[in-house]
């Protein structure tokens, strides 16, 4: 039910802890607000026009029932303890009497609602600012206006709570914000080793902040560590089955070779195959672990692997570098992984076209040709180990173990990116996106 409230929530954990840091300290300081309004513009601002009526209703019920010459006179003594301006209007119209008050005013409001309650004979009440009012009384000959200070109906510098809460409450939030930023670092901090880590770099990282996080952090740590020699092993035991077989193959190699025979042609084949396949795979097992990050320019990359193709004869050609800049990855694995793309290429069609584009947060390799491709529904079989796709690739083409998009992947993963296979629009073969972060 809460599903549609989520597309307004902030995604990240800064946003999310700031959220739940500010919203009970905004949630306090309104309840507080709405309460002290009450009290001191409604409550405190009734009574004290409560008194301030009963004063004007001693004074009018004293002047009521005198001579006008002695109105002036006898009102000026009344209202002097009062602390009350007195003025007598004998010829007044109540319909020309000033009646102000600003739309902002609410105690006012409280103010005009408590006097009209108390005094009868009110005619209407002034309140044109902060510092005075008046209000007017109808007498038997006239009208009396009574003039005083605002003070008098209304609570003192009510603002000041509403001040001292939001000051207390921004600073404490700052405050608040720091401790939380302090403990919210380590997890980034994690983040940023596991990010990397998936991209194939290496970044110290040390636990740090509270118990749990450390334990995270700690956990992570092991099993980076786990991976790492789970790899080392692997490459390692690879390359001494590697190292054991090429030297019996090399023998058979040698002792084939002063065999006069008819089918010595064909055994020294196979046995290049098979030097062929152990190769392939050993290169499909080193995959991703093989050089160092390096900040590299895709587009020279790009040029130069081309370039080493057209000197081997092949038709490759460079179709375009869009942007420029560097990118940190390994340019021994991508360039691995740019040669199975544009050998599959050549070898499945006659002509590849290589392209580049470098943007702000990714930089895409892309390679086309003109040969069968590959069938939509057969697209993520091609990307698994020794996996052969007969209606689209022709295996008479070349000797393989179906590893060479499975190698690419590999690379891809990594660096934290993707290959991906699609129709080429302009070629009709095989179009192969390799997208890389930044």
């Amino acid at each position: 039910m809460f599903l549609w409230l989520k597309r307004y929530m902030p995604n990240s954990l800064y946003g999310r802890a700031a959220l739940i840091l500010i919203l009970p300290v905004l949630t306090v300081q309104l309840v507080v607000s709405v309460t002290f309004i009450q009290r001191h513009f409604e409550g405190v601002t009734q009574q004290l026009s409560k008194g301030l009526a009963l004063d004007l209703a001693y004074v009018a019920t004293e002047l009521s029932g005198l001579p006008e010459d002695e109105i002036g006179v006898r009102g000026a003594e009344l209202t002097e303890p009062f602390q009350l301006a007195f003025e007598f209007l004998p010829s007044a119209d109540a319909k020309d009497l000033p009646s102000r008050r600003r739309i902002y005013d609410f105690s006012g409001l409280v103010v005009i609602e408590t006097l009209k309650a108390r005094l009868p004979n009110l005619l209407t009440v002034d309140l044109p600012d902060d510092r005075s009012a008046t209000t007017y009384l109808q007498l038997e000959n006239g009208v009396a206006a009574f003039g005083f200070d605002r003070n008098r109906v209304s609570a003192l510098n009510p603002h000041q709570l509403l001040v001292w809460s939001v000051a207390v409450g921004f600073l404490m939030t700052v405050i608040a914000y720091f401790f939380l930023r302090n403990q919210l670092r380590p997890i980034k901090r994690m983040a940023s080793a596991a990010e990397a880590f998936g991209k194939g770099q290496h970044i110290a990282y040390k636990p740090s902040g509270a118990i749990e996080v450390r334990a995270a952090g700690n956990a992570f740590l092991d099993m980076r560590a786990r991976i790492e020699r789970q790899i080392d092993q692997r490459t390692l035991m690879l390359s001494g089955v590697s190292h054991d077989l090429r030297t019996p193959l090399t023998r058979l190699k040698l002792g084939l070779s002063m065999i006069e025979d008819d089918m010595r042609d064909d055994l020294l084949r196979d046995v290049d195959d098979m030097q062929h396949l152990l190769n392939e795979f050993l290169n499909f097992a080193r995959g991703e672990a093989e050089g160092e990050a390096e900040s590299v320019d895709p587009g020279q990359l790009v040029a130069q692997l081309v370039s080493d193709f057209q000197r081997e004869g092949k038709n490759v050609s460079l179709l375009g570098i869009e942007g420029e800049g560097v990118v940190t990855l390994r340019p021994v694995a991508i360039r691995r992984a740019l040669e199975n793309l544009v050998g599959n290429a050549v070898r499945y069609g006659s002509t590849a076209q290589v392209s580049c584009w470098i943007g702000e947060r990714s930089v895409r390799f892309r390679v086309e040709d003109d040969g069968p491709g590959i069938p939509n529904a057969k697209r993520a079989e091609a990307i698994k180990p020794f996996a052969r796709l007969d209606p689209s690739r022709n295996q008479n083409k070349g000797m393989g173990l179906g590893l060479g998009l499975a190698i690419v992947t590999d690379i891809a993963r990594a660096h934290g990116g993707s290959l991906r296979l699609d129709q080429s629009p302009d070629m009709g073969g095989l179009l192969a996106d390799l997208v890389l972060p930044r």
